[in-house]
């Protein structure tokens, strides 16, 4: 399986970074993994709903310029779809088994993802109701993913 978070931004913590590298070896024993950073626009304070759509918007055109046409897409987004771990697992396990080997999740940026970017999206996925940093989520995400796999896999993992 091949899976790709495409993200928005840099990555300048360095604890994130460790953290980040440590699920990509853990997970290299079962999938492929990339990450692609596209840049962030920069979002002033006290920007109009219309600017803020507009930096949306150029950062969704970055997005989709990376995302494969037969990737199967999942979002992030807090109203997207909580799922359980388990739950999770499943989805992807699913996916594999009907030969949708290309996975692709998007992070977006503070202001969160473009209308274009949600109607690519095959699946919203929500981790929370809350907001967290998005480079935050990069780590939590590929948790999740390792999580995942262990789960498939019948192997053990801590609760």
């Amino acid at each position: 399986m091949n899976i790709t978070l495409i993200t928005v931004g840099k990555l300048k913590e360095k604890y994130l970074k460790q953290g980040i590298d440590e699920y990509k070896k853990r997970l290299g024993a079962y999938a492929k993994v990339n990450i692609v950073e596209v840049a962030d626009e920069k979002a002033p304070e006290n920007m109009s709903e219309a600017e803020m759509e507009e930096v949306k918007r150029k950062e969704g055109e970055r997005i989709l310029a990376q995302v494969n046409p037969d990737a199967f897409v999942i979002t992030l987004e807090i109203e997207g779809k909580m799922l359980r771990s388990e739950q999770l697992a499943k989805k992807l396990d699913e996916l594999a088994t009907y030969g949708k080997s290309k996975i692709m999740f998007v992070i977006g940026g503070s202001l969160g993802i473009s209308a274009d970017v949600q109607k690519r999206s095959d699946l919203a996925l929500s981790f929370s109701k809350m907001t967290f940093p998005h480079q935050l989520m990069r780590l939590v995400l590929l948790e999740q993913v390792y999580r995942s796999f262990r789960i498939m896999r019948g192997e053990p993992y801590h609760k």
